[in-house]
């Protein structure tokens, strides 16, 4: 018996590692309550686990009938595996009934209700790539190896298609690609192709707002109705709210507005089209989830909201700041929002989660929370400058967005949180979209950094922090 019940799939990025393991417990924690009742064939008591967004989609008589005609039928909830957990968010569980597999999809809200409720018919993954995939590591060195070693179990599964990696080790710069830039064509991806890096833009976004706290234009104890119209500051949920609430994720505002799925015209590009005149609408009449400065949750809304908050104080575009403050003076000069015709060719193909092609993400007014694209060796130029800041102005920037400003469950500076490898801390953030994932983190006192690019969606979490592991044994 076939039954898919899809409701509300949110468009989440990246959250972060450290934050991960608290956040996949409670889902896990969620996902037992449901077996139980799903089990008990108690429907009122799952539909009791969901949340508003859910809620809002299917009513409890609705649900009720979804739950009695098409998934209690399926008998009960055998055995469970978690397959995956994609950017600290979006749960997918196998799982054997009586007489069928399934793939059950869940994620939570802020308030760690069900937000995402998905079951799909359970499709084997294709198995592995038998050969092995080509790639520029010459397999010399003691470190060749090593990253050879946690690149294969990346490279070598059939939904993957490129990878570029960048290292930093005692001074010294590596670069490493294995894969195609494109399907088809066998050239491997090296240090000048462009990823999306997705919400590494994060970090960038917290350099500008730590270089014009700086300059004395702006404070992280700004109230955000500062910098918004009178026909949105009067809304008094938004009253408490700070730039710095913005940058580390403790605003209360979801991970991305509730009417952003009202502007989605291309459910594989769902930034494009939502406008301010969209987030200024929502932020009329939204409520917190959470009080201000209380609890960490991942916002692209919150960080996106910042820099169109940057561009009111600096009169500029984001790209424009971003090149102005930062790529320029760290000659960083492959990494931009859009890429003009002299250099687009050099831009890899991206690939969704089954390596079929897909399209690269465009932004409008949340463009702060994830448009970047850059190349491995910018952002190793990136690095350098994070881990060995000099004296000028963008690089008290830089050190400014080094400083914790929260520890409940995540350790997070402005945009960058801490995550340990091996009892090691390292400053980090990674990146998501449907078809791209990065991976940046770096150790100043260790002089490591590591930097992972893929053009597929297949997280690349794993890839970073195996090499970080094995280059520090």
């Amino acid at each position: 018996m076939r039954s898919a019940l899809i409701i509300l799939l949110l468009f989440a990025m990246s959250a972060t590692a450290s934050a991960q393991t608290l956040q996949q417990k409670k889902v896990d924690s969620v996902f037992l309550l449901v077996k139980l009742y799903f089990n008990a064939k108690n429907a009122d008591a799952v539909y009791n686990l969901t949340g508003d967004a859910f809620q809002k989609e299917v009513n409890i008589t609705n649900w009720n009938t979804i739950a009695n005609q098409q998934l209690f039928p399926l008998g009960e909830m055998k055995e469970s595996k978690l397959m995956s957990f994609v950017n600290n968010s979006l749960a997918t569980y196998k799982v054997t009934f009586n007489n069928v597999t399934m793939q059950v999809f869940i994620s939570l809200d802020q308030k760690d209700k069900l937000e995402t409720f998905i079951f799909k018919p359970y499709i084997e993954p294709v198995s592995d790539k038998t050969g092995l995939v080509a790639t520029s590591n010459p397999m010399l060195s003691i470190m060749d190896k090593q990253v050879d070693s946690v690149a294969r179990t990346y490279i070598q599964k059939a939904n993957t298609v490129g990878l570029c990696i960048g290292i930093i080790k005692d001074g010294k710069t590596s670069l490493y690609g294995y894969g195609e830039t494109v399907k088809g064509t066998g050239r491997i991806p090296d240090g000048n192709n462009f990823f999306e890096i997705g919400s590494i833009t994060k970090t960038f976004t917290a350099t500008l707002l730590a270089w014009y706290v700086n300059e004395g234009q702006v404070k992280l104890t700004d109230p955000i109705t500062m910098y918004l119209p009178d026909s949105v500051a009067v809304n008094q949920s938004l009253k408490g709210i700070t730039l710095l609430n913005l940058i580390n994720h403790t605003s209360g505002f979801p991970s991305i507005p509730d009417n952003l799925k009202e502007t989605v015209t291309d459910p594989f590009d769902p930034y494009k089209d939502y406008t301010k005149q969209m987030m200024y609408s929502y932020l009329k009449t939204c409520r917190l989830t959470t009080a201000p400065g209380e609890k960490y949750a991942y916002s692209n809304l919150g960080v996106g909201l910042l820099g169109a908050i940057l561009q009111y104080v600096s009169g500029k575009p984001f790209e424009q700041m971003v090149a102005q403050i930062i790529t320029r003076p760290l000659g960083m000069l492959s990494t931009a929002q859009y890429l003009n015709p002299l250099i687009s060719p050099r831009f890899v193909s991206v690939y969704n989660s089954d390596g079929l092609p897909t399209i690269a993400w465009d932004f409008d007014v949340l463009a702060a929370c994830g448009a970047l694209r850059s190349t491995a060796n910018d952002m190793l130029k990136y690095a350098k400058a994070n881990m060995h800041p000099g004296t000028d102005s963008l690089s008290k920037a830089i050190l400014l967005t080094h400083k914790i400003t929260f520890t409940k469950d995540v350790r997070i500076g402005l945009g960058w949180h801490v995550i340990n490898v091996n009892s090691i801390p390292y400053y980090f953030h990674n990146g998501g979209t449907y078809g791209s994932n990065s991976f940046l983190a770096f150790n100043a006192e260790k002089n490591i950094a590591v930097i992972v690019l893929s053009n597929a969606y297949e997280p690349t979490d794993p890839v970073g922090a195996g090499i970080l592991r094995e280059l520090m044994k």
